[in-house]
């Protein structure tokens, strides 16, 4: 981590750090530009490049920041001794909740990161990746699929849940009317459908 950046004012950080999410995250790490960075920051191009040298020493550090920060939440909000599937996605979204009212891009910054394709950015944040993947992996793994019903596939249903809830989160974005305490709103009556429709 740059412990030079954290010297600056914590309104500063959050601006420049949720400028990069939001950049990164709308266009990827090969189409995101410094300029647009620093626009939405308003701050200058050399106060960005005195904290990071280029433009991928901003992504590697926004990467760095979301894991630690969303590694912090997960470890909080997700109960390791709970086993209900629809409880364990519950939780998890408690803690996307309260990272994206600080970080409103934070998650989809993530989400666009696993498909991004460009090695130099890739290669930078390899090790945190596996790191954020290995948390979600643990997660997973403490549910019980085996109280499902009959014939219903856990890992099928927990993609399912998943896939969902990212496209929701991308509708939201798009159509301007994002707001995070209404997401997890509209998630919560997503997992209690399914929940009904599952038995549980």
């Amino acid at each position: 981590m740059n412990g030079k950046f954290f010297d600056l004012k914590k309104e500063k950080q959050d601006r420049m750090i949720n400028a990069a999410l939001k950049m990164f995250a709308l266009h990827g790490y090969r189409h995101a530009r410094t300029d647009d960075i620093v626009r939405e920051a308003a701050i200058s191009k050399g106060l960005l490049f005195h904290y990071f040298e280029n433009k991928l020493g901003v992504y590697s550090f926004v990467y760095d920041y979301s894991v630690r920060y969303m590694t912090l939440e997960l470890g909080t909000a997700v109960d390791e001794k709970e086993h209900d599937m629809f409880e364990l996605i519950r939780q998890v979204e408690t803690a996307r909740l309260h990272a994206l009212r600080g970080y409103p891009w934070m998650q989809q910054f993530l989400n666009r990161s696993l498909s991004e394709d460009v090695s130099e950015a890739l290669l930078a944040v390899e090790e945190r990746r596996a790191e954020m993947l290995d948390v979600y992996d643990a997660i997973r793994g403490q549910a019980d699929f085996g109280a499902l019903p009959p014939g219903v596939d856990g890992e099928k249903l927990w993609k399912m849940l998943d896939l969902t809830i990212k496209g929701l989160m991308s509708e939201r974005f798009l159509d301007a009317s994002f707001q995070p305490d209404m997401l997890f709103a509209e998630i919560e009556g997503y997992l209690d459908m399914v929940r009904k429709l599952a038995g549980g």
